[in-house]
């Protein structure tokens, strides 16, 4: 049986200490941040402290997905190396970068009529793209198929739960991923929405709580209400630069639900640039994920 590599892209935001220690290729995303073009590719090309400082300076960042021809190239790289590829893609309904594999695919497949390139389409980003990524690296390490692996991603994904609190709605307003008349009444009301990324893999506010401390007490609930089998599982927490709450959350998450593990990281600069300064994010596998407002 040919072998295969578990790929992925830059929006996993996994810690970069994984990525190098599974030698997981990937495909970076691009911000472009006051006038300079980063890669995002887990703080290293641009600290995420120097991120997120410029953000609470004013700095609106815009970002880019990767070009066709850059993910052809990575895919050229792995299928020259005789292996095939299961490439887990950052949200359809967040990026265009998930048609532009697709596209590198159509290409690669034209050159190489062998090449197996299968992408999944996380319906997430962030940690809760990234726990995907380590649900699929333990499957490969255990022996499971290529087939097997795709199959449980497949069928998994719809219970890959994300919650999302943001400080600052303007950055989500601007990336054009929430309505200009529900970020005014937000921050004229001093509402902190929780967001979910949705069934189709978009974001979708479920619950205005007032003030940011009630805002975590009730992503604690949501975890404690939809996890299952918590023993079994690691909960993800991806935070903008708030690794005080960051760590504090882990803390009542470890207390309170116990589950296998919880890992916390930074969020990147591509899902930085729409979430903003002080987001905190939640993702576990529970029940199957919201379609509407509760």
């Amino acid at each position: 049986m040919k072998d295969f590599l578990i790929m992925t892209d830059s929006c996993c935001d996994l810690p970069i200490e994984y990525i190098n220690e599974k030698k997981i290729p990937y495909v970076s995303l691009i911000c472009n941040f006051d006038g300079v073009e980063y890669k995002d590719d887990f703080g290293q090309t641009q600290s995420y402290k120097d991120f997120f400082n410029g953000l609470r300076e004013g700095i609106v960042p815009k970002t880019s997905q990767p070009s066709s021809q850059e993910v052809y190239n990575k895919f050229e790289e792995i299928i020259k190396s005789g292996k095939d590829i299961v490439y887990l893609c950052v949200s359809s309904g967040l990026s265009g970068t998930f048609n532009g594999a697709n596209v590198a695919k159509d290409m690669i497949l034209e050159e190489y009529k062998d090449a197996n390139i299968h992408i999944v389409d996380c319906l997430t980003a962030s940690l809760g793209e990234g726990l995907l990524v380590m649900k699929a690296i333990e499957m490969k390490e255990e022996g499971k198929s290529k087939d097997e692996i795709i199959n449980y991603l497949e069928e998994i994904k719809q219970r890959l739960n994300t919650y999302i609190l943001v400080d600052d709605l303007s950055y989500l307003k601007k990336g054009g991923r929430i309505s200009s008349a529900a970020a005014t009444i937000g921050m004229v009301l001093h509402v902190k929405p929780i967001l979910t990324v949705n069934h189709e893999g978009r974001v979708m506010p479920i619950l205005k709580v007032k003030g940011r401390k009630k805002s975590i007490v009730k992503l604690i609930e949501i975890a404690k209400e939809r996890i299952e089998n918590p023993k079994d599982e690691i909960i993800t927490i991806c935070h903008g630069d708030c690794l005080e709450e960051a760590t504090k959350l882990k803390e009542k998450l470890m207390e309170e639900i116990g589950p296998k593990d919880v890992i916390i990281n930074y969020i990147g600069n591509t899902v930085g640039s729409y979430s903003g300064a002080g987001a905190l994010s939640i993702f576990f596998f529970g029940s199957e994920r919201q379609h509407h407002i509760i």
